[in-house]
């Protein structure tokens, strides 16, 4: 009898423990350190790693960062994280949600945000004024959902691009938490697609383009493995595509 009451609780202990592990891969805190960019002013820098230009210094109203390891050789680019400080004389209970636009790392931290996504941990002005003096601190951090209300996915060519030999694009406006792990580029006639290399950061390029107005497919892949998703936007690139243009996809995720 005792060993049969055992059992189901035994089952029962297990079963909910693996609930909570399931959880803590998405809910759960990460210890760490942060600091703050000292050279730029509120903003994050437009030189960043991952290639978004001036679009990275400003995003999400200038709350970015730049991450070491989860900068992922680029595939962490545009991925958010709600950081919070760990001082409860400064720092306040929501923190601050960034995005991740730059490469870098300084004094064993995992991020180095903008000042004033630095700022915005605090509690109120002079809070933050303290928490700039000390210049890093100990936070916690998770990843969560990027949202970007009234907004679609939007290509932008990259200034190095030249139709029709070699196009080179970022993706703005990537909601959800899933990160972008591969791109195609398929001609909209015969359907023929081409797999885009990552060059550096978020930027995708290929030395020879197809012709034609040009459809994208990306796939969006989440922390556990197999669990992916190609998305085809409704809007394509248009054949005469130009350099330093910006073009809506006409589609967003929110995963």
């Amino acid at each position: 009898m005792a060993l049969s009451l055992l059992c189901p609780l035994l089952a029962t202990f297990l079963f909910m423990q693996t609930l909570a592990d399931t959880s803590c891969t998405t809910d759960c805190f990460v210890q760490s350190r942060a600091a703050y960019y000292p050279n730029s002013e509120q903003n994050g820098t437009d030189v960043g790693a991952c290639g978004f230009g001036s679009f990275g210094a400003t995003v999400n109203g200038g709350d970015v960062s730049a991450a070491s390891n989860l900068y992922r050789n680029g595939v962490g680019c545009g991925a958010c994280y709600q950081v919070r400080c760990t001082n409860s004389a400064y720092c306040s209970g929501n923190g601050v949600t960034v995005v991740l636009t730059d490469q870098g790392s300084s004094g064993n931290t995992d991020f180095i945000l903008s000042q004033r996504a630095f700022g915005g941990m605090a509690v109120n002005t002079d809070a933050a004024a303290s928490l700039l003096a000390l210049g890093v601190v100990d936070v916690e951090y998770r990843r969560v959902s990027c949202s970007y209300p009234n907004k679609n996915l939007t290509v932008k060519i990259d200034e190095s691009s030249n139709n029709p030999h070699y196009l080179a694009f970022v993706i703005w406006f990537q909601q959800g938490s899933r990160d972008i792990t591969a791109v195609q580029l398929c001609e909209t006639q015969n359907f023929v697609c081409k797999l885009l290399d990552r060059s550096h950061g978020a930027v995708w390029t290929t030395g020879a383009p197809p012709s034609g107005p040009l459809s994208l497919r990306m796939l969006f892949s989440a922390e556990e493995e197999g669990d992916e998703t190609w998305v085809a936007p409704v809007n394509n690139i248009p054949q005469d595509w130009k350099a330093g243009q910006t073009y809506d996809l006409g589609v967003q995720v929110d995963q």
